[in-house]
């Protein structure tokens, strides 16, 4: 099955945000990282996704010469995240109104691959939810990018960072819902999303006591939404760029990846 994903890009760092002094008011997406703008690298993966139908970028515009193996489409900046998200499940509708799942991608995660796209969307699919948030546990990501001081959640026996390649149902999003509103407003503070689900889950992350199943079951009962984590075996996927040690980790990575395929392709 593919499906088709939403790639938000309309963030622009202001002042004072550590990546002003790279953006200088530019488009965060656009941010040379390893010889090319940031977020071609995540067209790339999802050019070769064969997963991938269809892709709209919400955020920029189409003379930014940006380039993707699938059809593409642009939807102009809607000022937040939510709204970019809503604006992008409208354009998948007015291309499908049948399209049930939108994968949704942030411009930030560079360094993820086909492969990495390929099974978040085949996990997510071998279960009917509303909507999949990727998670990462501490050990793979520090492993595969040691140094990169991502934000964790301590449960029980698990310490996980979130992802930023997720899925959603398509009609969900592009409907005009508070829920929606609450949710995405959450999404980078952990004791926002506690607080989301009441005092029972909050309880239990302070004593490390709650799981992943039982957040599920809380998000079921309190929201009346069908939610799943997937524990993701990539690190990459929750690599995203918020601060310049972090472009500079992902520039160094992607750099030396493009050697070693220049390299092979040369033997």
């Amino acid at each position: 099955m593919q499906i088709d994903v939403i790639v938000t890009a309309g963030g622009i760092p202001a002042e004072g945000d550590p990546l002003y002094p790279h953006t200088q008011g530019r488009s965060k997406a656009l941010l040379d990282v390893a010889g090319q703008p940031m977020i071609q690298w995540v067209l790339d993966a999802l050019s070769g996704a064969e997963r991938v139908r269809r892709v709209v970028v919400v955020g920029l515009t189409g003379d930014v010469g940006l380039t993707c193996g699938k059809t593409m489409g642009f939807v102009p900046n809607q000022g937040d995240m939510l709204n970019n998200m809503r604006a992008g499940a409208r354009w998948i509708l007015g291309q499908d109104s049948s399209a049930t799942h939108a994968l949704v991608a942030s411009s930030d995660i560079p360094a993820i691959t086909p492969e990495m796209v390929n099974w978040s969307v085949d996990t997510a699919l071998q279960s009917d939810h509303a909507f999949y948030y990727s998670i990462i546990e501490k050990s793979v990501m520090e492993k595969r990018f040691p140094g990169s001081n991502r934000t964790y959640t301590k449960l029980k026996g698990l310490t996980v960072c979130g992802g930023d390649l997720n899925m959603v149902r398509t009609h969900l999003v592009a409907d005009e819902s508070e829920l929606w509103t609450r949710i995405v407003d959450a999404r980078k503070s952990v004791w926002k999303q506690a607080s989301l689900l009441g005092l029972e889950p909050l309880v239990l992350m302070l004593t490390r006591q709650l799981t992943v199943e039982r957040a599920e079951r809380i998000a079921l009962k309190r929201l009346k939404i069908r939610g799943k984590a997937l524990l993701s075996p990539y690190a990459e996927i929750g690599m995203d760029v918020d601060k310049p040690h972090q472009l500079e980790l992902l520039a160094a990575d992607l750099a030396f990846r493009s050697r070693r395929t220049l390299s092979e392709k040369c033997t």
